[in-house]
């Protein structure tokens, strides 16, 4: 851990993290608390809907919303608002494109203010561990900011992902073993330098909550009935409930969509706990099985006791899909256009779920987040095919 000394080092004026589990202080340089507890940003709610007029349609117009960085520290691709398109059934499906962003993931949200931050700070080299989209994200921020990144990842890396991160100039490091395993690796290597997990880093989330945001102003300035997001370490998912929140709190709205979280079948650990009313994941035991949403396989989320009272808070649920959803879903995305990778199409199967279930009706207006491009995981999408094109 980093002490207070580091802010003189690093000359930074960013606010004080605090953990969310015991409350403790630490100075921006921290990535975790010595309790285990994921650190969270502090400081007032700041949002300024009259500057949106004039600003570029770009994630940043949210500024006052987001860790305060110098302009020439803000290292930005272009990214953000992307479009909200609406399904060809007459619903109230709405789809979020978040696979159009530069890297091709949603994961662009977090990693722009991450590799802002870590530049205002004078970080000198990062380390991160992903199984492909986060870690292709960052390679991309921290190459645009100077920063020389090391991404830690699994063997079973899809093959368009390694290349988009060794592309980008970023050290790959490949692990055997199961993602948790990729984890530890990253984090032993840390050891001696700046561990940029996006599973922990409050300034990652932060980025994320910048969904919640375009969302309002895409709907004319009002919020969605119901928000559903695929989920793994469940970064979009509590980046959007605090970007709900983050309004609510500005008083441009006076209430919360229900968030509606997306599993799959193969590795579930928050649907299980959330199915058994628990407020953790801990000492959950479920079955794993080999599964194509590659993404979300996140064994212990490291915010899985924020993600489950975020859920809970806003009237919404954990769902978990299997295999033949997930492969249904992926070509009925695919037939109206939209390609994505196998992780993507777990948040519309699980809708689709939903309105069988009469859990959500269809007339509501309800937002999917589409978060991954189908480019990026080519290698991965025979077995989704219909018999005949996967030749």
């Amino acid at each position: 851990m980093k002490t207070k000394d580091d802010r003189m080092r690093y000359g930074s004026e960013l606010p004080d993290l605090f953990c969310s589990e015991c409350g403790r202080r630490y100075p921006p340089t921290a990535w975790r608390c010595d309790c285990g507890g994921p650190l969270d940003l502090g400081g007032p709610c700041g949002f300024s809907v009259e500057a949106l007029r004039n600003r570029p349609p770009t994630l940043w117009r949210y500024r006052e919303a987001l860790p305060s960085v110098g302009n020439d520290n803000v290292v930005s691709l272009g990214e953000g608002y992307t479009p909200l398109v609406p399904a060809r059934d007459g619903s109230g499906l709405l789809f979020k494109l978040d696979f159009l962003f530069p890297s091709g993931s949603f994961k662009d949200r977090g990693s722009t203010v991450l590799a802002s931050v870590l530049k205002e700070l004078a970080i000198p080299h990062v380390i991160e561990d992903s199984s492909g989209n986060a870690g292709a994200s960052m390679a991309a921020y921290f190459a645009a900011a100077g920063i020389p990144v090391s991404i830690y990842a699994p063997a079973t890396i899809s093959t368009a992902k390694a290349a988009q991160i060794r592309s980008c100039g970023a050290s790959l490091v490949l692990v055997k073993g199961s993602r948790a395993d990729v984890t530890r690796a990253a984090q032993a290597a840390a050891a001696e330098t700046y561990y940029g997990s996006h599973q922990l880093s409050p300034y990652f989330l932060a980025g994320t909550k910048t969904f919640a945001f375009e969302v309002w102003e895409q709907l004319g300035k009002r919020l969605p009935d119901n928000v559903v997001v695929p989920v793994g370490a469940g970064t979009l998912l509590l980046g959007a409930y605090l970007g709900f929140r983050h309004l609510c709190e500005a008083g441009v709205t006076d209430r919360l969509p229900r968030l509606w979280a997306a599993q799959s079948e193969s590795l579930a650990p928050l649907y299980h706990a959330f199915r058994l009313g628990l407020d953790s994941v801990e000492g959950v035991e479920y079955a794993v099985s080999d599964g194509v949403a590659e993404g979300i396989r996140v064994e212990r989320p490291p915010r899985h006791r924020q993600i489950l009272r975020a859920v809970r808070e806003c009237g919404g649920a954990i769902i978990a899909v299997n295999e033949r959803e997930i492969a249904a879903s992926w070509q009925q995305l695919a037939r109206q256009g939209l390609f994505v990778e196998p992780t993507a199409a777990v948040a519309p199967a699980a809708l689709w779920r939903l309105w069988q279930q009469g859990a959500i009706d269809p007339a509501e207006i309800t937002v999917v987040a589409l978060t991954g491009s189908g480019l990026k995981g080519v290698d991965k999408l025979a077995g989704l095919m219909p018999a005949g094109l996967a030749n």
